[in-house]
């Protein structure tokens, strides 16, 4: 198949095609994604739970994230793959926030960068833009300014907040972003959004009638581990956690009880050689 492109995506929202995102976050798990049809592949700092096991999204770091993202191009080549950049890569000046959107295009090759926020981040998105790079909003909940926000909470629940949420999707488009991602907002205030914009929005708990979903790897397999409970607008397709304790489980077992490995799993020495080395242990 051929690589997707960013008019492909713009297509879509104008086809009244549904746009399907996912994030990963290594070449396996890309390469699994690129081979289901996703459209897009966001690797998002959402690594900073699913992977690193930090409380929040802030903790991780630039390099971690482009190392990550380099791992994740090398298992992509249809789908887009959008790098998002974390707390403290754009939390600086316009200049330092363009030269590390710079590193995740000239390292990790991506399509677009991922920037969260608008009002004053409205401007340094736009420096990025204006450096030649694509960049993906994103407003409503946004993880990296959960402890302005009170938690992660609902956006836009109010008239007041729903009516500044439109003026930033707005503003981000007039910025010159690509797409939107609208997490955890109403879906009437959503489908507002989308319909006043002519780029596409991407939904996470943002109800149906966006442009597009994206959803967390782990969330959607069954990953997040026994004490792990999803956010409400999570569907799980799979209990991939289950299994897999299963299957270690059942390794533990033949381990411990010697029916691994077998002999079809050893690897045996030419007759001649195991008759010469027996015999020169046995001097």
């Amino acid at each position: 198949m051929m690589k997707l492109t960013l008019a492909d995506l713009s297509a879509l929202k104008h086809q009244h095609q549904k746009i399907t995102m996912i994030t990963a976050y290594d070449a396996p798990s890309a390469r699994f994604a690129d081979a289901s049809g996703i459209d897009v592949i966001l690797v998002g700092d959402s690594a900073a739970m699913t992977v690193f096991g930090y409380e929040q999204t802030t903790a991780i770091t630039l390099e971690d994230m482009l190392l990550l993202t380099r791992a994740a191009r090398r298992g992509t080549s249809r789908a887009l793959l959008i790098g998002d950049m974390p707390f403290g890569s754009v939390q600086v000046s316009d200049a330092d926030t363009v030269s590390n959107a710079v590193r995740f295009v000239k390292e990790a090759s991506v399509d677009a960068v991922k920037i969260e926020g608008a009002g004053p981040m409205v401007r340094r998105i736009g420096a990025v833009i204006d450096s030649g790079i694509p960049v993906v909003g994103h407003i409503g909940l946004t993880p990296q300014s959960v402890n302005q926000l009170g938690g992660f909470k609902p956006q836009g629940r109010t008239a007041a907040a729903a009516e500044r949420l439109l003026d930033e999707a707005a503003a981000l488009e007039r910025a010159g972003c690509v797409a939107i991602v609208l997490e955890a907002i109403p879906q009437l205030v959503a489908a507002s959004i989308t319909k006043a914009l002519t780029i596409p929005t991407i939904g996470i708990g943002a109800g149906v009638d966006c442009d597009g979903q994206v959803l967390v790897w782990h969330d959607v397999l069954g990953l997040g581990g026994p004490e792990f409970k999803a956010p409400k607008f999570v569907k799980q397709y799979a209990d991939l956690g289950h299994e897999i304790v299963k299957a270690l489980e059942a390794y533990i077992a033949d381990v411990q009880s010697g029916r691994f490995p077998e002999a079809k799993h050893t690897y045996a020495m030419p007759e001649d050689e195991r008759q010469e080395f027996e015999t020169h242990r046995h001097k």
